[in-house]
């Protein structure tokens, strides 16, 4: 096998950039094409290569990747993710990482994070918490480290 089989077996044929499918079939020369991705030149990191778009590799070389939140969810000042999964890989511990107008807001925000956290920072293991304050949610990611 070879190590691009094997990454995209281990991401679940995901691209670990924008989380869409990424089609095996399709030629590696194609912009949705497959391509391993070092996601980081940190050592230390517990997963150092990705699976990725082809399009979406070459385009973070240019320019700074940015995790999208969903525009279904309701957040206001959303964390941004890669900085998020980078400190909670190196320390471990707790981060809030956005605000919501209601519980239910909340907690559909925290689902989605849990979710998207197990293909972005695989090994990874994270919960999220919702906690009332202030007249609004407020959403925190949290590993077994502190």
């Amino acid at each position: 096998m070879s190590l691009l089989d094997d990454v995209a077996k281990r991401d679940g044929w995901r691209c670990w950039v924008c989380d869409e499918p990424v089609d095996a079939d399709m030629s590696v020369n194609d912009p949705r094409g497959p391509s391993v991705d070092s996601r980081t030149a940190d050592k230390k990191a517990k997963v150092a290569e990705r699976l990725a778009h082809r399009a979406c590799n070459t385009r973070k070389g240019a320019v700074k990747v940015v995790i999208a939140w969903p525009d279904r969810l309701h957040v206001i000042e959303p964390a941004p993710l890669i900085a998020v999964a980078d400190r909670l890989e190196r320390k471990g511990g707790r981060e809030l990482v956005a605000r919501c107008p209601s519980k239910k807001d909340a907690q559909e925000a925290a689902d989605w994070l849990v979710d998207r956290f197990s293909r972005l920072a695989p090994g990874l293991p994270v919960t999220a918490t919702v906690d009332a304050g202030g007249g609004q949610f407020l959403v925190a990611l949290a590993t077994g480290r502190r």
